[in-house]
């Protein structure tokens, strides 16, 4: 996946400079973004503090993590299946 180069501190910098009452064709040309970020950034963003993005962002990693744990369990117990089911 594509790595932002904006931080999640700055995305929010940016929503709540919005959120103050600037426009979303400023903002974009102010700091260089297209319209669809803006709207991306503010739906998932929207509303939230920077300990919240923080939160989402741990949250996220760990649900990826847990994710590929039970991929490669699911994979153990199909190999295990498998071979049980064979006559030797």
């Amino acid at each position: 996946m594509k790595r932002s180069r904006f931080s999640e501190e700055q995305i929010i910098g940016i929503l709540k400079e919005h959120q103050a009452g600037l426009g979303a064709k400023e903002l974009c040309c102010k700091h260089g973004i297209n319209d669809a970020t803006f709207y991306k950034w503010r739906s998932k963003y929207g509303g939230m503090e920077v300990s919240d993005a923080r939160r989402l962002k741990t949250l996220e990693s760990e649900n990826a993590k847990l994710k590929k744990m039970l991929a490669e369990q699911m994979m153990d117990v199909a190999t295990l299946k498998e071979m049980l089911g064979k006559n030797f």
